[in-house]
Parts: structure tokens; C-alpha cells; sequence
């Protein structure tokens, strides 16, 4: 079956003013719209691969746009309105075992957010952040990934995506700054639902 662009949970001007209406529809209908045409692409021509160095060819390919579609696929649900400009529920960590969860492994959300964030910026180039659960030590750890890859070493519960076309139409080169406002639209649930199903 092939992959298809998931549609969002939102509408494309809910994330603002700390992600904009135009990187949105750009992010949403240009770069992940084209990780699955290039994803179908390169699994089209697997099937019809006729020697292993063909179908070893086409690894890369859909290493890279499968990882960007698994991503972009995770990274739309992992963001609702913000809480604090009376839209939705982002940015707001409730009561429960996530937060417990937070408070346990980094002290405090605010931490949290302070680790991530410097961890994050000092990506070289193109990649993603992420907060995974650790199944070995049943703890939340930081990671990253480069470029497109996706978190294999964690089940992922909070990834933000730090290549350019995520955040450069608005806040040109300073990824700190986007760093910082993206935790106002960080869908607190919905990690703390992927957080109850890594644990189960």
C-alpha cells in the first residue's frame, strides 16, 4: 500500500504566532508531501529490482524519505495550539505520569526544555531532536538523529524537527529561538499517550 500525506490535526494558522501559517503549508504540502512521492518512488522501483545490487541501490533512498515521512507523520501530532494563546492544549503538561516521568529523569520540565534545546541546537546541519523512552532502563533520555533518520535506539514521545524549512521562513537562522517557542505547541497528550504505550 502506499504511503499517503496525512492530513492535520489543525488547521494550518493554529500554531501561531510561534509557527506561521506559511511554513506550515509549506512543511505540511511541499517537503513532506514530497518525502512520500519520493518514498513510493523508490519502493516502486524496489519491487521491480531484478539483482540485489538494484534493491541495494534503493536503500538510500527510502531510508531517506521513509524516515522523513515516519517523522513529519509523528512531528504533526507531537503539536496542538497553544494553551497560553487560548487555542488548545499546547504547551501544557498535566499531572500524571509523563510529568512524573519528566521530574524523575531531568528534575523539572523547565530543565527539560534547557537540555533539549542545547542538545538540539548543537546538531550539525540537518536533523531532529527527540525525548525517548530508554525500554532497557525504563527512563526518558534525550537523543538526536541526522537528517531524516528516525529514533530506533527509543520509542519516540516528543521529536522536533530542526532542518531549515521548519522554522527559517520566521526565525531565519536562530534556532534557539525556535527551540524556545516551539514548546508553547508541544502536544503534551498526546506524549503522554505514546509515553503509556511504551511502558505497556
Amino acid at each position: 500500500m502506499a504511503a499517503q500525506l496525512p492530513p492535520l490535526p489543525y488547521d494550518y494558522n493554529a500554531l501561531e504566532p510561534y509557527i506561521s501559517e506559511q511554513i506550515m503549508k509549506l512543511h505540511h504540502t511541499k517537503h513532506h508531501q514530497a518525502y512520500v512521492t519520493g518514498l513510493n518512488a523508490a519502493e516502486a522501483k524496489y519491487v521491480k529490482a531484478t539483482s540485489p545490487k538494484e534493491r541495494i541501490a534503493l536503500q538510500a533512498a527510502i531510508k531517506f524519505n521513509g524516515g522523513g515521512h515516519i517523522n513529519h507523520s509523528l512531528f504533526w501530532t507531537n503539536l496542538a495550539p497553544s494553551a497560553a494563546e487560548g487555542k488548545g492544549n499546547g504547551g501544557a503538561l498535566r499531572d500524571g505520569p509523563l510529568k512524573e516521568a519528566i521530574i524523575t529523569a531531568f528534575g523539572s520540565l523547565d530543565t527539560l526544555k534547557q537540555d533539549f534545546n542545547a542538545t538540539t541546537a548543537a546538531i550539525q546541519g540537518s536533523g531532529w531532536g527527540w525525548v525517548g523512552y530508554n525500554a532497557k532502563s525504563k527512563t526518558l533520555e534525550i537523543a538526536t538523529t541526522a537528517n531524516q533518520d528516525p529514533l530506533l535506539s527509543h520509542v519516540p514521545i516528543i521529536g522536533v524537527d530542526i532542518w531549515e524549512h521548519a522554522f527559517y521562513l520566521q526565525y531565519l537562522n536562530v534556532k534557539v529561538e525556535y527551540l524556545n517557542a516551539i514548546w508553547n505547541v508541544i502536544n503534551f497528550d498526546e506524549a503522554e499517550r505514546r509515553y503509556r504505550g511504551a511502558r505497556s
